[in-house]
């Protein structure tokens, strides 16, 4: 079968799956490379999706399963969605090869940016819930990373566009980035020698025996469950202090301070003891006092800026549905 087209080559996925979520990207048609060819004896009989690695043998077959799905493949002129057919010898094949969504991942996409401290180094924001941070399965498009490359002309040019630490999706409140690469090396560092003070208030199930204690207890990938982390043994060290400010009724409002950044951190160890989040169906929270979203917010920042050095210090208010619900708890120990 012959092959009439320049070559291509499919992008390398972008950086490693974070939250999982419903958010898709438009495909752009006519950025598609087309490829055709006429189905030779060899392949008489052959399933489509077979016979397309022939055409485009530098994609995966599931790939190619993928573009059948979408419609993006012709047999004799009319669209075939379906990649088990079977092929007769002198049909015409036409394959469109839609640049894949991970590709069209990092581009910029202007929007509305709650900029708490802005230099040309330093970029400090305050996220509300349901932003997704980091382009990933699910999300390739309208994400924190694609706002920031829409943002300066210099995110292009950094890793990950100067994004040095995530919040989850569901969590609200305030987190750097990076605006030039000595800014983002030096933040780097910073969060690894744990130079960097980060505290959230949270809003729990249950009531801690204790008004102040540490959690200090490894996390890693949950080997039951891949896309949940877990305290397990083997996992990173991982420690968060936690204060209990207020309970009532069988909940609880935490203040969690951080020492390290492991991914879902107060999430899993807090779930670990006997404390899942309020709305966190991930590490068995319920919807309670009208949140149906994960309570968990940042709060509050305190880091020397990269470059200067000089100490900086934020504190975020939780948006509304957190602050009502954390009301119905705190007011009658105020």
């Amino acid at each position: 079968m012959g092959r009439r087209a320049a070559d291509y080559r499919e992008p390398p996925p972008a950086a490693e799956a974070a939250e999982l979520a419903d958010a898709t990207v438009p495909e752009d048609d006519s950025a598609a490379e087309l490829r055709s060819a006429d189905v030779g004896a060899t392949l008489h009989g052959q399933r489509l999706d077979k016979a397309l690695v022939e055409l485009a043998p530098e994609f995966s077959r599931s790939h190619l399963q993928g573009l059948i799905a979408r419609g993006h493949v012709r047999v004799d002129g009319a669209v075939a969605d379906t990649a088990s057919r079977r092929l007769r010898a002198g049909q015409a094949l036409l394959l469109e090869l839609v640049p894949t969504e991970e590709s069209r991942a990092f581009r910029p996409q202007p929007m509305a940016l709650a900029v708490l401290f802005e230099d040309e180094h330093l970029l400090v924001l305050d996220k509300p819930a349901g932003l997704v941070v980091h382009p990933a399965p699910g999300n390739w498009s309208g994400t924190l990373l694609n706002g920031l490359l829409a943002h300066h002309a210099g995110a292009a040019a950094l890793p990950r566009a100067g994004i040095v630490h995530r919040l989850d999706k569901d969590t609200s409140g305030v987190m750097m980035v990076g605006k030039s690469l000595p800014a983002v090396t030096a933040l780097v560092r910073a969060i690894g020698a744990r130079a960097v003070h980060r505290r959230y208030l949270a809003l729990a199930h249950g009531v801690p025996v204790e008004r102040s204690f540490s959690i200090d207890a490894p996390i890693g990938r949950d080997p039951q469950v891949r896309v949940r982390m877990a305290v397990v043994p083997g996992g990173r060290p991982s420690r968060t202090d936690v204060e209990c400010l207020a309970q009532r009724d069988g909940l609880c409002a935490l203040s969690c301070t951080l020492h390290s950044g492991r991914t879902h951190q107060i999430r899993v160890h807090l779930s670990w003891r006997g404390l899942p989040l309020l709305a966190d169906a991930v590490y068995g929270g319920r919807p309670a006092l009208g949140l149906t979203r994960q309570a968990l917010h940042a709060t509050e920042l305190r880091l020397a800026h990269p470059i200067s050095g000089a100490a900086l210090a934020f504190d975020c208010p939780p948006p509304a549905d957190f602050a009502a619900a954390w009301d119905q708890i705190t007011a009658a120990w105020r």
